[in-house]
């Protein structure tokens, strides 16, 4: 099963956009699920449903800085924007509202959608979590054929 399936499964369970993502490679950081699942919980829904920078970026984000964190901040910051521009390649953009086609203006309550047969159809979000979890797959795969170079 790759990252993106398993991030699916776990947004297709209840856990959060950022969860998700961040729990597909709980085993490269070694980190409890249970606390990758706590420390991730409001970075979801564009951090704290704000609408603002999806939150699977935010997964692909804190997994980068879990893996990669001893090499600097400019290191990590150069994967950062790679796997967002890569995010934003396939989908138009890495903002929330913006992929899931609301108002600019749009205020979304901190309460959380009922995830419900409806809810699924009309969010990209199981589908972005798989997309962000492959994409960040193939970003730490390239990266450590280049280490062992």
């Amino acid at each position: 099963m790759s990252k993106g399936d398993k991030a699916k499964e776990y947004f297709l369970t209840g856990r959060g956009c950022s969860q998700s993502v961040a729990l597909a490679f709980c085993d490269e950081i070694g980190l409890d699920p249970a606390l990758v699942e706590r420390q991730t919980i409001g970075f979801g829904a564009g951090m704290g449903r704000l609408r603002e920078v999806c939150g699977t970026v935010s997964g692909m984000t804190y997994v980068l800085s879990n893996l990669y964190g001893n090499e600097g901040k400019a290191s990590v910051y150069a994967m950062v924007q790679e796997v967002a521009n890569e995010f934003k390649k396939q989908n138009g953009s890495i903002v929330c509202r913006e992929l899931l086609g609301l108002d600019k203006g749009a205020v979304s309550p901190p309460t959380p959608d009922a995830r419900t047969p409806e809810y699924y159809k009309k969010r990209p979000c199981p589908e972005l979590c798989k997309i962000s979890a492959d994409i960040l797959e193939n970003f730490i795969e390239k990266k450590e054929r280049e280490t062992k170079k």
